[in-house]
């Protein structure tokens, strides 16, 4: 869809579409639910309504997760609209006897909610299969979509080897295009196939109604596209080469994450996708078109350059950003680094003193043989020294969990295993790590070597910015030409110089989040006025993966400053945000020069003794680098209908977040 605001400010509320509560709706919001909240948003004053991305992702309950990059997720599907749920009434009951266990407040159960809708869907399917598997439009639906042939035979094969991973099936595992062809076809695997085939169906033509009937209430649909694809995904499986399988992805060590994250999830191979014209971004970019007339591009920071890490490592600390600044053997050695120097700083020194201490202070380790277990498996012995380097074949911190050391014992070897200043990249290279000024093999270099070193990093460094500015221009320019959408760059992290240049040019707006926008390297660290925000941004109180506006105000730091710089009528700042309090605050931040300026709902609904919950934290969407029952799974507390009751609400939801148009 084209994008119909150009040019005008907007007020926009963002919520996951299994969070809308509706008085008819289900135990998890579907397809049809966000025609309803459209309606509240616009009561509101709003002119935009964004959701996270909608992809199937099987078992994960992360939106981020995804089986396949084009199929829509089966759980928003709302069954009572099904042209053949006439012919299957038990699957209507079982449904309405499920949402009828759900508890007031409660966070739904992700994998139940899913189980209890894939079996409706298939009882429904199983009513008409034969009329379903005769319909000419689901056979017109197949044909103008190629990767759903590929979905549906990933699917089937999927659940035929219960659900584990491509890797691990006996069969299959590097199919081409020729074999899920064959496999499409063959009438045996065809009822099973076809399910799957007429689920997407559905659930486009669900998610295609309801986000025409938003585009006809004048409201702007903003989605979103993750920017990586979960291994365990029909594309990884059958397009192989536009992936590296061999490394993953993730983000480095941060004040919220001191080891940084794996996501676990492959990197692309751009110089392959770019040989065949870059068709996969492409046709994700087309779906995508058929519903939103905005998009949200997931961490826009990795089409520069994204964070690799071995296949082997559990955490963040030693990636190494690709394209990178790498440092040649040769220039290091010409610079005065002997390969014996060398071998110091990329290759950690463990001493044997140290690590008998920790095994003997560790309360956990059952026997005392865990230290000599660990020297026999995991080290070698530098001559007669009491010193030792790792093994070639611990490749990660994943080989040292595998020995079950006792925790304490182990923990400390995956953090000697981290200690390094340099990280070896096929022999011939040098990447310098995250956090090699705290690293041992710094500290013991001289002044001058340290000098040397920054000056060589510093030359990289420079070399890389030109690479990622060129790469993330090539590629944000293709996904501008893909569609007739607006795209908005999530561009939070540490941002090289050269991306907020690259978004200016093409006209991206970038992600502003009041509560990390300081003057981060400025004595005090003071708080961004709003107005360097620019028009070219979106400003948002809080995300998806951070707290909420409130509960960042109440349980973290900074509301003092906050106050000081954004709403000095609240000073001193209040140690609690009273809901008269958060209309103030969102219109301080609304008066913002963004072009976007979108809450989710929880914040706008924090503006309301009624609706607000006794405990801010519970309105979290996602805590970063967990997996637990938690994510993912709010759920509105009160239902869309009644929230448009509350005419006093709205009118101060409203006023404090109007937007002023000319820009």
């Amino acid at each position: 869809m084209r994008y119909p605001s150009e040019g005008k400010r907007l007020f926009g509320i963002a919520v996951p579409i299994s969070s809308i509560n509706t008085k008819d709706g289900w135990r998890v919001g579907e397809y049809p639910d966000i025609v309803s909240f459209a309606r509240l948003a616009s009561s509101l004053g709003a002119g935009l309504v964004q959701i996270l991305p909608v992809n199937d992702t099987g078992s994960q309950s992360s939106p981020y997760s995804a089986l396949s990059a084009f199929a829509l997720h089966p759980l928003y599907i709302r069954i009572d609209d099904l042209p053949e749920i006439l012919k299957a009434p038990k699957a209507k009951a079982a449904l309405a006897r499920f949402a009828a266990k759900a508890q007031k407040g409660e966070r739904f159960p992700y994998e139940d909610c899913l189980d209890a809708k894939l079996t409706a869907l298939r009882a429904v399917y199983d009513a008409s299969t034969e009329a379903i598997v005769s319909n000419p439009e689901l056979k017109a639906f197949i044909s103008e979509r190629p990767w759903i042939k590929t979905y549906a035979v990933f699917k089937r094969l999927k659940a035929s080897y219960k659900e584990s991973s491509w890797r691990d099936w006996p069969e299959h595992r590097d199919p081409t295009a020729e074999t899920i062809e064959q496999l499409w076809n063959d009438p045996s695997f065809s009822t099973e196939q076809f399910f799957h085939a007429w689920v997407q169906m559905r659930a486009f033509e669900q998610f295609s109604a309801a986000a025409g009937q938003v585009a006809s209430m004048k409201l702007v649909l903003l989605g979103d596209i993750p920017i990586l694809m979960n291994e365990d995904s029909a594309d990884v499986w059958s397009k192989r080469s536009f992936f590296d399988t061999s490394m993953r992805a993730g983000a480095p060590p941060d004040m919220y994450s001191a080891a940084g994250q794996n996501w676990g999830f492959p990197l692309y191979d751009w110089n392959v996708m770019a040989s065949d014209g870059h068709s996969f971004w492409r046709t994700r970019i087309a779906e995508a078109g058929r519903f939103y007339s905005a998009y949200r591009i997931d961490h826009v920071l990795g089409f520069f350059r994204i964070w690799a890490l071995g296949d082997h490592e559990e955490t963040g600390a030693l990636g190494r950003f690709m394209p990178g600044a790498l440092l040649s053997k040769s220039a290091l050695l010409k610079a005065g680094f002997s390969e014996e120097r060398l071998r110091w700083l990329s290759e950690p020194h463990v001493e044997g003193a140290e690590l008998r201490a920790v095994q003997a202070g560790d309360s956990d380790a059952s026997t005392e043989s865990d230290a000599n277990k660990a020297l026999n498996l995991v080290f070698d012995r530098i001559g007669e020294e009491d010193l030792f380097l790792f093994k070639k074949n611990i490749r990660g911190e994943s080989d040292i969990t595998s020995l079950g050391l006792a925790t304490t014992l182990s923990d400390y070897i995956k953090a000697r295993w981290r200690d390094r200043a340099l990280l070896l990249i096929e022999g011939e290279s040098y990447s310098p790590v995250w956090s090699i000024r705290e690293s041992r093999a710094w500290s013991s270099l001289s002044d001058d070597e340290r000098k040397t070193l920054s000056v060589l990093i510093d030359e990289a460094g420079a070399k890389a910015e030109l690479a990622w500015e060129k790469r993330g221009r090539e590629l944000l320019t293709m996904l501008k030409e893909a569609s007739t959408m607006m795209p908005c760059a999530e561009d939070l992290g540490a941002v090289p110089d050269c991306v907020p240049r690259v978004l200016a040019e093409l006209k991206i707006p970038g992600l502003r989040v009041p509560r990390w926008m300081r003057l981060w390297d400025e004595p005090g660290q003071v708080f961004r006025p709003l107005e360097d925000y620019g028009v070219l941004s979106a400003c948002t109180p809080s995300v998806h993966d951070s707290s909420t506006l409130r509960a960042w105000w109440e349980e973290e730091e900074g509301r003092e400053e906050f106050c000081k710089a954004y709403c000095p009528t609240l000073l001193p700042a209040p140690k609690f945000l009273a809901a008269k309090d958060v209309p103030v605050v969102l219109k301080a931040l609304a008066g913002a020069p963004s072009l976007l300026f979108v809450t989710q709902v929880q914040d706008i609904m924090d503006a309301c003794d009624e609706l607000r919950s006794d405990d801010p934290s519970i309105d979290r969407i996602n805590v970063p680098g967990t997996v637990a029952p938690f994510n993912w799974t709010w759920r509105m507390p009160s239902a869309v209908e009644d929230l448009e009751e509350l005419d006093g609400w709205i009118a101060i939801v409203g006023e404090a977040c109007r937007r002023y148009n000319k820009i």
